[in-house]
């Protein structure tokens, strides 16, 4: 889907309310969560008077804001055309999922060596969330959403701040991507299988079979994520112009 030129058409927030958290980062998390909720999609240009009359802060606070998001690699500013939202070229996805496995792979180490007992059970929860949901047809979001608390578990049992931060900005730049991986028929019924078998690797305490799992299940999303952004990439055939 191409995105729209609109806000209006795409984002539907009421206006920043003054409340303790200073506006500029107030505006940053609202920006942040449409961006990573796909309400705001990749491409799409973020005029900053759309943005002012949306969020009703000055020009000065959203300018602050773009240049924060910009540094995150959630947006892009472009020459002629100003601010949009950030879309990752083939090779930068690449190598972004590349990063995702290794560092995940090493959360789901440290959750075995750190976590306290009740996060094991609480792992084996969302996997058996994520089921229900697919099983029923879910949307992606609500899917993408469970798959998150899955990994919010493995963030908080491997008690690395470091690590946290660092997926946090990969999975952002990533976040559309992995709804198109999850858009594939029969992914995510694969993914619920795939996160079983971490999940049961996790329970045994088998810290370096749960780890090749999980770079396994990130290489499969990978796969299907990477080749969607190849199609989207390669030129129409010149037969079917």
């Amino acid at each position: 889907m191409m995105p729209t030129n609109s806000l209006d058409d795409s984002w539907l927030v009421p206006p920043v309310g003054r409340i303790a958290a200073p506006l500029r980062e107030q505006v940053i998390a609202a920006l942040r969560r449409a961006i990573l909720d796909l309400d705001l999609r990749p491409g799409q240009r973020l005029v900053e008077r759309e943005l002012i009359e949306r969020l009703g802060v000055s020009r000065t606070t959203i300018r602050e804001a773009l240049r924060d998001l910009a540094s995150e690699g959630l947006v892009t500013v472009v020459p002629q055309r100003g601010a949009i939202v950030a879309a990752p070229s083939l090779d930068e996805a690449s190598d972004l999922y590349e990063i995702r496995a290794v560092l995940e792979s090493l959360v789901v180490r440290h959750f075995v060596e750190r976590a306290a007992p009740a996060l094991f059970e609480e792992l084996d929860r969302t996997v058996e969330d994520l089921a229900a949901l697919v099983a029923r047809g879910a949307e992606v979001r609500l899917v993408l959403a469970a798959k998150d608390r899955f990994y919010g578990v493995l963030i908080a049992g491997a008690q690395s701040p470091a690590l946290q931060q660092l997926l946090e900005g990969l999975k952002a730049r990533v976040q559309v991507l992995r709804a198109t991986s999850l858009s594939e028929p029969g992914r995510p019924e694969a993914v619920v299988a795939e996160l079983r078998g971490i999940a049961a690797a996790v329970a045994r305490r088998d810290a370096a079979l749960a780890s090749r799992l999980c770079a396994d299940h990130i290489h499969k999303a990978a796969i299907t994520a990477l080749g969607a952004l190849q199609d989207a990439e390669d030129p129409m055939p010149a037969s079917e112009l």
